[in-house]
C-alpha cells in the first residue's frame, strides 16, 4: 500500500465525524462551514480536530505493525 492508501484507509476507520472534519478541514473548507455541516459550535472544532488527528495517527501506527 502506498502512503495515501494507508492514510486513506486509516480516515474509513475513523468515526464520521473525526474522518469528515478532517477531510474538511485538509480541503480547506472554511472553520464555520464545517461547524455548520457537523452540527457544533465553532468553540469545539479545535478539540474535535484534535481528537480526530489523534485517532487518525493511532490508526496509521497500527497499520504498520
Amino acid at each position: 500500500m502506498t502512503q495515501d492508501e494507508d492514510y486513506e484507509a486509516a480516515l474509513r476507520r475513523l468515526p464520521e465525524a473525526h474522518s469528515l472534519a478532517i477531510r474538511l478541514h485538509d480541503a480547506g473548507v472554511a472553520e464555520a462551514v464545517i461547524c455548520e455541516y457537523l452540527h457544533i459550535e465553532p468553540e469545539s472544532l479545535g478539540t474535535l480536530l484534535d481528537v480526530a488527528r489523534r485517532k487518525l495517527d493511532s490508526a496509521l501506527h497500527c497499520q504498520r505493525r
